[in-house]
């Protein structure tokens, strides 16, 4: 198709960007599947942080209950706008470093059930399990970073606060494990 000034309009295909309404849509689900899993590990959380968890021996440096929701809450939103950014770019590499986000995003998913809803049936072994799974999303989100950070650096850069909260949840989780 040739508009009035005889420049031919660019081929439909990968290089066309996505519609606004598109976009929005995608941003909404990269949201929603985040805070999907948010709100999954709530239901692990919200029965067993005033439960075991209440009298668990806990490292002297582990903040106050309270902040882990609002510091999650950003997190999360920060994972699915840089998912979504890297989605934007269409390029070949999009598609496995999406494969790597949602596998960092299923192993978040299974930390939280893991530490504390399988404690009271476990004890200290499902702390020592949260442990290897925390150290494996540790490692699928560095990937994630790896992958992400070529396509969209705002989108490798977003998730490194990310990293950074989950290596101290390690250490929270390591003397959790060590010390009930």
């Amino acid at each position: 198709m040739q508009p009035k000034d005889g420049v031919a309009s660019p081929p439909e295909g990968r290089d066309q960007p996505y519609g606004t309404g598109v976009q929005a849509a995608a941003l909404a689900g990269f949201l929603a599947a985040s805070f999907l899993v948010a709100a999954l590990g709530g239901f692990s959380t919200v029965s067993n942080v005033d439960g075991w968890y209440a009298t668990a021996d806990k490292a002297p440096w582990s903040p106050p209950n309270w902040l882990f929701g609002p510091v999650w809450t950003v997190l999360y939103a920060a994972m699915a706008v840089a998912a979504w950014l890297v989605w934007r770019k269409r390029t070949s590499r999009t598609g496995p470093a999406l494969a790597a986000y949602a596998v960092q995003l299923g192993l978040n998913l299974a930390w939280t059930p893991v530490f504390f809803g399988l404690y009271p049936v476990l004890g200290t072994a499902a702390l020592w399990l949260a442990l290897a799974v925390i150290l494996a999303l540790v490692a699928a989100v560095t990937v994630t970073v790896l992958y992400f950070g070529p396509i969209s650096r705002t989108a490798g850069l977003l998730l490194l606060p990310y990293v950074a909260w989950l290596v101290f949840a390690c250490t929270l989780n390591w003397w959790a494990a060590v010390y009930n």
